[in-house]
This record gives C-alpha cells, structure tokens and sequence, in this order.
C-alpha cells in the first residue's frame, strides 16, 4: 500500500519519534508498504514520521554501494565520523526530502556512519556505510529525531527555505502529498 507523504509543518515530522515495541506480522507489512512508497515516490529512503506514524524507523532502496539494495532500521543508532567545515559542493553535497518536495540544497554529511538497529522481527544488527550511503542513513535519521535536513541550513540558504514554504504554503499541519501517477512531484521521464 502506498502512503501519502506529510510535508515540512507536520507534527509528526518535528519531535523525536517514539521506539519500535511490538515486532508482528503488522510491522513486516509496514515495512513492506514503506519500500513500495519509497519506490513510488520515488525516493531513495523513508522514515516512519514522513508518513505520519510516530515510530523510530526508516527504510532505504539504494543499490550503489556494497551493502544491501534495501534495508530497515528500527530503534536505530547511529555513530557518524566529524563533519567537516568546508563549504558544501552545490551539486556533490546537493540533497532532497520527500518531506521538501521539488527542492534540493546543499548540506555537509558525514563521509562515514555506523548504524545500529533492528529489523522487522527484532533482530539487531550492525552496518557501516560510506559515501552517499551514510548520507542517506544521516538523512534519514534526523527523521526520527524531530529534524529534516533543511532546518540544518544556514545564512542564504536558510532565508531561502522560508521563502520556499511560504510560496508553497507549507509549515503548516495537513499538508501531504501522494506518491505515483499524478502526483505534483512525478519525475519527468
């Protein structure tokens, strides 16, 4: 089943999200469901809160790197190496959220991350990632801390996300998007 995206003013969206307790046939389908609207968005990750559900759990559908072509963490952790202070690349450090729809900026990342979390029937696990890989684990992650990657930015282009979400219309509760044929956000082919 595929879900409807909460963009930036949903509440879910900016507080800490809540653990993962119950690991059942329910939360595999979730997962399942979060793959299929990551795909359909299309996106190359989805947490929990951007489909309005308060649980600490995101999913990834990348297949560029040495790990695992999809994966989810619940109740993750997440060790990062120190972010340096260069200024980012405008287009190698360029990063976009379904939750920002249509917009990208650049930001500073982490070369290296090491997560810790469980799968959908509770095991624990560990993963390190590299590169664009441990970008989208740090994306991601925010998500469940109550931050989306745009609230990292500073100076101009801070300025310039509040200019986006009042012409937008965003910031504001209700707002979401549906992923798929029609939708505002489609990809040209």
């Amino acid at each position: 089943m595929i879900h409807p995206i909460h963009v930036y003013g949903s509440p879910v969206l900016h507080k800490a999200s809540e653990p993962v307790t119950v690991f059942d046939d329910d939360l595999a389908q979730l997962v399942e469901d979060m793959y299929e609207t990551t795909i359909k968005a299309p996106g190359v990750g989805l947490a929990a809160p951007q489909i309005g559900l308060d649980k600490a759990m995101f999913v990834w559908v990348y297949d560029e790197h040495d790990g695992p072509a999809r994966g989810v963490a619940i109740n993750p952790t997440l060790l990062i190496e120190p972010i340096d202070t260069v200024e980012p690349d405008k287009y190698a450090d360029s990063e976009g959220c379904l939750s920002f729809p249509g917009y990208s900026f650049p930001i500073r990342r982490s070369p290296y991350a090491l997560l810790r979390a469980q799968n959908e029937k509770g095991e624990w696990y560990e993963l390190e990632a590299r590169a664009w890989f441990a970008r989208i684990l740090q994306h991601e992650y925010d998500h469940l801390q109550g931050r989306i990657y745009v609230d990292r930015l500073q100076g101009k282009l801070a300025k310039r996300v509040q200019q986006v979400m009042k012409a937008e219309k965003w910031n504001v509760p209700g707002v979401e998007w549906m992923p798929g044929p029609g939708s505002p956000y489609e990809p040209e082919e």
